[in-house]
């Protein structure tokens, strides 16, 4: 019956045989480098995983291509995968596929191979090695080499470079491995240096190296392409005919059409291909309805899709999204038809109420959300998003292992992880601390208000609040002696005297020996007369007098006894001296107090201050500055009092210093090995298969993951369990207990448990030589006594046994058993103790070696999984550290886990065991943004759900999409991807906009991305991923536009066609468009240190060690924002030889990757990730005067530009570079119509000056064709060129049309487009016509105004009704001034830098383009506006004369003419100009005579150098690729 109504539908057709081949688009972005081995990916990947498990691979696959040559590609692509499997889990090897799709670490191999050539590499050698610079292709010469090594300096190691983990020693030479990992090449080096590397006598750091990198480009993915509708209201399409590529679109042939699928009826009737392919084509044309929709018709488009979508079978309604938001323009009609339900628009509602008030996400917002972490999908692309997926899968992974299933894992996830606090506060509620005054109680204060609400009161900004509150304290710690005491004394006074609401106390450090007194030791003398005054007088006559004391020493000396003895008889001539300062003192209570507080404290070196308990730091210790950071910390903590009142937590009741330490930073005291942000973790989430620790040998072979869950499984605990039965911090003590020190740490930790239930301590023994029955008689009896004592007598009895009077009596003889207490099972203790292996500790020494990083016999603590350690010598950690590290442990995140864990309702140890590793991992994991919870009111119709695998490891997604949006164009694939990369549970919720009263889409859009390397059906690698748009409408203008990720800087390389103008009525079969990656951007922010401001006119250069210049940039003021054009590979940052090099130094930079205070500035760039570095640099002493932008110093042009594509003119030599008298032209131009006017502009030009012309093009948007025959121009008429181009920066505000990024470009980068060096450009719009020399222009006086510009003309009187201008707000704006007209203009870039009229008018850009509707013609609207601020001269009329607005008569004195588009006839360009430019038509076919010997140059050449390649050959290529 099918076949029947195919047939008749044929007939009825009535088709002829024709044969049309499919048309469509297809865009391709290939890398600039060649491709990289899959293998070298792989290791890359896996390396991220630590070092350990990169070098284990290594060892895996040591000779691996070997196999290459017997194995089809996907067979040995399978073979890597099978390889990397034994180091990852299923997960983990999905997200590889999804890597070596996306090529994500592609450049991570490339910079090595960038390295390597910088070396250079020997002559033909397939590895080499660099020793200090002295290169090898030979194993025999290492010896050699390494002898002489130590003279010459170290090669700097990057923080991604594999090192072998040998023996770590500083002192021995590096060796670089130039290789190819898995070849025989490599395998023979890799013997010999891992090796050595292992005896310990060199560092061995492996560079991957390619010797011959395959010829093949490699095709990325991860952007997005749009094929934008164009207004055709102007008709502005080449007519020139393109010589079309012979190639043809692959068939899609599963495509379904209206209900036919294509693919299968081809199958069934192959008789019928002809008509068929003429069937689908008709269809096609038919669904394709482009006709526009009226106003009611949009209305409920987004629902109407929405609709669409949900009444499909869910696994399909992924791909029916993609459709229709990708496709919308040809699908917006079908749409129209389709019913809404009234459940699903009030279900849609009523979540959109939710999510507003729950998260802040509207109607028609798109939002994405991977385990309630937020993904900003204008921020992430899927690079960022592969990275988020693996450190996810780390967490997940691990809560799988624990056995945490289901809704328990996004609980547990969702616990806040109270990230790590930089400032931690000691507790000033002490009583060895001196107050000199009390804000809240002292007389002075008493006019003060006392209410905390006065903080909410408004002041002018600065202005210090007095409020009669101790809200700021300031603690000095100081020893009265020391000379730097006095200034800070003298401080306090200060502060006293001004009435600043500090209240101020003093710790004075003084000895504590009984007998020292006053007479002997100054310190002693002075606190005892300090107490005497404050006794008899009060605290605040106390400060006076030691100010006064201090007064009386001369700088540079100190405090002396005599001294104070002397004023004391001065000032208290009454008082009884030998009673205050002599032996017998009754002032000297509290004297060791002082000293007692400061030890305990655990704070650095005196002096020392608190402010409100948090320590400033050694640096702004300094007297000089103390006073600002005091003042300045007094502001900014009274914004955070403000919140507290506001909030309700501090009320006019409360006590404010004990609200301040009752804060979660608050700590008993500083340690700043607990308290340090740098922090390691174990990580228990491995699931060996056995749990052996008898078996040394086995336990041996077991990685870290496995060795520690065997020990986390085996170990036994002292517990002081809580009213739950459980313990929330464990802690393991790791130490050799025949030492003293080993039992002085358990004996505290010990102690702690005692003190404290819900702590358990672990104990793990590490003697200091090989273990025997000798040196492990105390680890066996505790461990007897765990293993066969009740809890309590175990810890008294190890408590017993620790003390030193215990070892005393052993050592003298006495038996174990006669130590044992009453109250224990002796039977059972001496049979354990008596049995007891030490097999079991050896594997606890390995454990403390191969895992905790111990030497023998050192100490280490581990709570909940943390390892503090291994301790130094002298390091002691005493029972008030085990308090902080209990504290620290609980408010970081073991309270919340142990809260949940107990709501799953297991047995007290499990629950202790799962709170530790769980609190481990999560405080492990990279502390990321809050994650959400975000849920919706209701979800059976308007939420689309797809369930996970059961049993596995899934990731959460929530989408919150509107179907018709930019984000649903890029979401839909990303999910579809998403969904075949991992298990996902998947929520997508329809987030429509009602009552739309425009087209929400007026784009075609794909989105490159795959989830695994694709394979041809003969098992080679598909050419890789590509942008397809095949079922296009044929009437519609489209231009292409590239959507990459911000940093990268892509060109069109190869397209015979317009790819700004493509119109498919006029193509036959596919426009093909090849991008190139052709730059990463390197991004920073640069700033001045003396002045804090950017240094404007500052150039960097970038370049490699052996050719320092590539690249060159100048400084912005804008956020002292530059960008360099780089690629994969270790870069060099330079101040620009010359003025900037000459005034300007680099102090320091962050996010590079060379030390912060190296000069040289070092960047790799190993990925597709944006790379932004901060630089802070400063004049050089002698230059502090000197400006960089200032007339008078100008060196001779230094500007040598180095990527520069010039044609004709000589390059000279810096020396004698003069200022050449060249004409600086600059244009820009987008499609193959405006190149054949910006031909003929530039001839225009040429013929009526008799200067050297230099022309600027901007690259980003000129075709491959232009670019390939322009040198030939530059050539045959004889001027320079250069092609500039600058990537759009991100914090200025996008414009989403090409067109107005076009004009964006021509105004709002004048100063960082050019060099310094030229001092006027002039902008020439393409399509004009120039009749004069421009030297008079570049020439003309300014009169100091940064650039000129021609006023639109008024003479032609019948266009008066278009004159926009002279009406509304231009009119007032402008006042008596002219609106002038972009299409020429002179710019004096000097004065332009000067007055920083480039960072003016980005800031009003900014300001004004947030508002869609302003600034409509973006290029002339904006230096209009600036008009006041930004002076504008007005050019002679003369200057520029276009029918459109100007009279015929004015025509004659014209110095150039421009085809401005006439709004009352839009006549089209092309006709225009031959019209009223009879000259025109001679430049035209000058040119096309020009490109015509071109092109036929071309082809002679290319018959020439193609023979047909064998069939045998083009295999073989195919075959290495990987």
């Amino acid at each position: 019956m099918r076949n029947v109504i195919v047939l008749s539908l044929l007939l009825l057709l009535n088709i002829h045989h024709v044969i049309s081949a499919h048309k469509g688009v297809t865009a391709s972005l290939s890398a600039k480098w060649s491709m990289t081995p899959f293998l070298l990916e792989t290791s890359e990947f896996i390396g991220e995983d630590g070092n350990e498990k990169f070098w284990q691979f290594v060892d895996t696959v040591k000779e691996l291509t070997v196999y290459k040559q017997g194995e089809s590609v996907r067979s040995y692509y399978n073979l890597v995968l099978k390889k990397a499997g034994q180091f990852l889990t299923d997960l983990q090897v999905n997200l590889l596929k999804f890597a070596l799709a996306l090529r994500s670490y592609s450049p991570a191999v490339q910079a090595s191979q960038q390295i390597a050539s910088d070396e250079p590499p020997p002559e033909a050698c397939p590895a080499f090695v660099s020793i200090h610079g002295q290169r090898s292709c030979s194993t025999k010469d290492i010896k050699k080499l390494l002898k002489a090594a130590a003279g010459r300096p170290k090669p700097y190691l990057h923080k991604n470079d594999h090192t072998y983990p040998g023996v770590n020693k500083t002192d021995v030479p590096v060796v670089i491995l130039y290789a190819e990992i898995g070849t025989k090449k490599f395998t023979s080096f890799h013997k010999v240096l891992s090796e050595k590397a292992g005896e310990g006598t060199l560092v061995y750091v492996l560079r991957h190296f390619v010797a011959v990198p395959k010829p093949q480009k490699m095709l990325l993915s991860g952007y997005g392409v749009e094929l934008a509708i164009k207004s055709t209201e102007y008709k502005a399409v080449d007519d020139t005919k393109v010589k079309e590529s012979g190639a043809n679109a692959e068939e899609d042939n599963n495509d379904e059409v209206q209900g036919f699928v294509f693919g299968k009826l081809k199958k069934s009737h192959p008789e019928l291909q002809e008509q068929l392919v003429e069937l689908r084509k008709h269809l096609l044309e038919s669904t394709n309805d482009m006709v526009p929709l009226k106003v009611w018709e949009m209305q409920d488009l987004s629902f109407q899709a929405a609709a669409r979508i949900m009444s499909v079978p869910k696994f399909d309604a992924l791909k029916l999204m993609r459709d229709l938001s990708q496709n919308f323009p040809s699908k917006a009609r079908s749409l129209t038809r389709v019913a809404v339900k009234q459940e699903m628009r009030k279900e849609i509602e009523e979540n959109q109420k939710h999510l507003g008030e729950s998260i802040g996400v509207h109607a028609g917002d798109g939002e994405l959300f991977i385990n309630g972490l937020h993904i900003d999908l204008d921020i992430h692309n899927p690079f960022s998003i592969l990275d988020i997926l693996r450190g996810e899968a780390r967490v997940l992974e691990g809560l799988h292992n624990l056995g945490i299933k289901g809704e328990h894992q996004g609980k547990l996830l969702r616990l806040p992880v109270n990230a790590v606090d930089d400032s931690y506060a000691l507790d000033i509620r002490h009583p060895a601390i001196m107050w000199i005054n009390d804000v809240e109680n002292d007389l002075v204060y008493r006019s003060w208000p006392t209410g905390v609400q006065e903080l909410l009161r408004a002041t002018f900004p600065g202005v210090i609040r007095q409020i009669r509150r101790n809200l700021f304290n300031l603690v000095l710690f100081l020893d009265p002696v020391r000379e730097e005491s006095v200034e800070l004394v003298k401080l306090a006074e200060l502060f006293y005297k001004h009435k600043i609401p500090l209240r101020i106390g003093f710790v004075f450090v003084v000895n504590t020996k009984d007998e020292i007194d006053g007479s002997s030791d100054a310190g002693v003398g002075f606190f005892r007369l300090l107490n005497y005054i404050a006794d008899e007088y009060d605290s605040s006559q106390a400060l006076m007098s030691i100010v006064s004391m201090y007064n009386k020493v001369d700088a540079g000396e100190t405090l002396s006894v005599d001294a104070i003895s002397a004023y004391l008889k001065r000032k208290f001539p009454k008082a009884n001296a030998e009673r205050i300062l002599g032996v017998e003192s009754e002032y000297d209570d509290k004297r060791k107090d002082g000293a007692l507080f400061y030890k305990n404290s655990g704070l650095g070196a005196l002096p020392l201050a608190l402010f409100n308990g948090v320590p400033l730091s050694p640096d702004e210790m300094d007297p000089d500055e103390l006073e600002t950071i005091i003042l300045q910390r007094i502001m900014d903590t009274t914004t955070t009092f403000q919140r507290a009142v506001f909030m309700g937590q501090l009320t006019e009741g409360s006590n404010v210093v004990d609200y301040l330490m009752e804060q979660a930073n608050v700590v008993p005291r500083m340690n700043p090995l607990i308290l340090s942000t740098d922090r390691k973790y174990l990580d228990f989430t491995a699931k060996p298969v056995v749990d052996d620790w008898e078996d040394t040998t086995m336990f041996s072979y077991f990685d870290s993951r496995d060795k520690t869950a065997v020990m986390a499984k085996r170990m036994k605990y002292f517990t002081n369990t809580d009213e739950d039965g459980m313990s929330a911090v464990t802690v393991w003590i790791a130490g050799d207990f025949e030492t003293v020190s080993g039992r002085k740490l358990l004996l505290g930790a010990l102690k702690r448990v005692k003190a404290s239930p819900g702590v358990r301590v672990g104990v793990i023994d590490n003697p200091s030589g090989k273990p025997s029955e000798d040196n492990t008689v105390l680890y066996r009896a505790i461990w007897a006594s765990l293993l066969t004592q009740k809890n309590k007598a175990a810890a008294e009895f190890v408590q017993k046994l620790l003390r030193e009077e215990s070892i005393q009596l052993l050592q003298k003889g006495t038996k174990m058993k006669d130590l044992l207490m009453q109250g224990m099972d002796r039977d059972a203790f001496e049979k354990k103790f008596n049995t007891l292996e030490v097999d079991f500790i050896r594997s606890q020494q390995l454990f403390c070696r191969d895992v905790l990083k111990l030497s023998p016999g050192q100490q280490a603590v581990i709570s909940n999984g943390r390892i503090l350690g291994p301790f130094e010598e002298q390091e002691e950690f005493t029972v008030e550290d085990f308090q902080l590290l209990e504290k620290i442990t609980l408010s970081g995140s073991a309270e919340n886990v142990k809260a949940k864990v107990k709501l799953m309702g297991m047995k007290a140890k499990h629950a202790s065991d799962l709170v530790m590793k769980v609190d481990a991992l999560l405080t492990a994991a990279p502390k990321g943004e809050v994650r959400r919870d975000v849920h919706f009111a209701k979800d059976s119709h308007s939420v689309l759900r797809l369930s996970p695998r059961e049993n596995e490891v899934f990731y959460d997604v929530v989408a919150i999409v509107d179907p018709l949006t930019r984000e649903a164009q890029k979401m839909s694939p990303l999910l579809i991807v998403l969904s075949q990369v991992v298990n996902v549970r998947l929520q997508v919720f329809m987030n429509c906009r009602a009552k739309l009263s425009e087209m929400p889409l007026k784009s075609f859009y794909r989105f490159v991305l795959e989830s695994d390397v694709n394979f041809l059906a003969n098992d080679t690698v598909s050419p890789g991923p590509v942008a397809r748009f095949m079922e296009l409408p044929e009437s519609p203008l489209l231009t292409l536009i590239m959507i990459t990720p911000e940093s990268w800087m892509v060109q069109a390389v190869r397209s015979p066609h317009d790819l700004d103008n493509i119109h498919l009525q006029e193509v036959s079969g596919v426009v093909e468009a090849e991008y190139e990656l052709e730059h990463l951007l390197l991004e920073g922010h640069c700033f001045d240190l003396s002045t804090g401001q950017p240094p404007r006119g500052l150039q960097f250069t970038l370049g490699m060690s052996r050719d320092p210049l590539m690249y060159d940039t100048i400084v912005m003021a804008n956020l002292g924002y530059f960008q360099l054009k780089a690629n994969p590979g270790a870069w060099i940052l330079k101040l620009r030889k010359g003025r900037s090099e000459e005034i300007y130094q680099v102090l320091t930079h962050d996010g590079t990757d060379s030390p912060a205070d190296a000069g040289d500035v070092l960047v790799v760039l190993n990925s597709f990730h944006s790379k932004i570095i901060k630089v802070r640099v400063q004049k050089k002493a002698e230059k502090m005067n000197e400006d960089l932008l200032s007339e008078n110093s100008e060196s001779k042009g230094i500007w040598d530009s180095i990527a520069s594509i010039t044609g004709g003119g000589s390059k000279k030599e810096d020396g004698e570079r003069e200022k050449e008298d060249v004409l600086n032209i600059f244009s820009v131009a987008s499609g193959h119509l405006y190149e054949r006017f910006l031909r003929i502009m530039m001839l225009s030009v040429l013929r009526h000056t008799k200067t050297p012309v230099k022309f600027w093009f901007l690259k980003n948007y000129l075709s491959p064709s232009f670019k390939e025959t322009i040198a030939h121009m530059a050539e045959k008429y004889g001027f320079q060129y250069e092609l500039v181009q600058y990537k759009w920066p991100r914090w200025l505000h996008q414009q989403t049309e090409k067109q107005r990024v076009i004009w964006g470009y021509k105004i709002l980068f004048l100063d960082v487009l050019f060099p310094l060096a030229v001092d006027k450009i002039i902008f020439v719009d393409a399509d004009q016509i120039v009749r004069a020399d421009l030297k008079d222009l570049r020439d003309f006086d300014l009169e100091g105004a940064p650039y000129g510009y021609t006023p639109f003309c008024d003479s032609r009187r019948e266009m008066e009704g278009y004159r926009f201008w002279k009406s509304g707000y231009w009119a007032s704006h402008l006042g008596h001034r002219k609106y002038h007209i972009s299409a020429l203009y002179v710019v004096d870039l000097k004065k332009f830098r000067k007055i920083a009229a480039g960072d003016r008018l980005r800031g009003q850009y900014q300001a004004l383009s947030q508002d869609p509707n302003s600034l409509s013609n973006l290029d002339q609207d904006l230096p209009n506006n600036m008009i006041h601020q930004v002076v504008i001269k007005s050019l002679p009329q003369e200057w520029m004369w276009c029918e459109t607005w100007c009279d015929d008569a004015s025509k004659v004195s014209a110095k150039t003419i421009d085809l401005c588009n006439n709004p009352k006839t839009k006549e089209p360009k092309l006709t225009a100009a031959a019209r009223i430019v009879p000259e025109w038509v001679e430049y035209d076919n000058e040119i096309k005579q020009l490109l015509g010997q071109v092109q036929e140059q071309q082809d002679t050449a290319t018959q020439k150098h193609t023979p047909s390649p064998s069939q045998h050959e083009k295999v073989e290529d195919r075959r290495d690729e990987l």
